[in-house]
């Protein structure tokens, strides 16, 4: 087995994973709660498909071992940060090309079983406009920072896919192990 799918078979690949959007999702809400900057509803969903690559990474630490446990968490990975880069993309374009044909709706569109922005408004409730640019850093916006975000994601999942879903093989040595 070599260092790689070593690597990617580890607990700290995956925490590595989660650790990220764990980050990502710590940076929004200081954004949204100390910096007083209002998420728009593409905002929100990005935020959730972040939450769905955390939650990908805790399958993985969780598995790790297991190698279907990995398949369930690098899909729910893939689909996370695909669906996340296509709504960055969007985003910016929205923000880029303003039209007033081309706009976002007000409230999420969760499913009626599960309205997270009314269980967690702190959280899932957008109050901001999606043609907004509320914050850059050197002339780069949050939505390009989060096209960045989830093509590199997309980026780390093809580099590990392959990987982190070989068969087991006995180890050789505790080095090996990456704990």
């Amino acid at each position: 087995m070599n260092s790689m799918t070593r690597f990617a078979q580890s607990r700290l690949a995956w925490v590595i994973l989660a650790g990220t959007a764990l980050g990502l999702e710590l940076c929004a809400l200081l954004f949204q709660h100390v910096m007083k900057l209002d998420p728009c509803v593409m905002c929100i969903y990005q935020r959730l498909a972040i939450f769905g690559i955390l939650a990908a990474g805790l399958i993985g630490i969780v598995g790790h071992k297991n190698r279907f446990a990995r398949l369930i968490a690098v899909i729910g990975w893939g689909v996370s940060a695909t669906w996340g880069l296509k709504l960055a993309l969007e985003l910016v374009d929205i923000q880029t090309n303003p039209s007033p044909f081309a706009t976002c709706s007000f409230l999420p569109e969760f499913p009626a079983w599960m309205p997270l922005h009314e269980w967690m408004p702190e959280i899932f409730l957008p109050t901001g406009m999606c043609s907004d640019i509320p914050w850059e850093m050197m002339g780069v916006t949050m939505g390009q920072y989060m096209i960045g975000a989830f093509a590199a994601y997309l980026m780390a999942l093809l580099l590990f896919v392959i990987p982190a879903l070989s068969a087991n093989k006995p180890r050789q040595g505790f080095i090996a192990d990456y704990r």
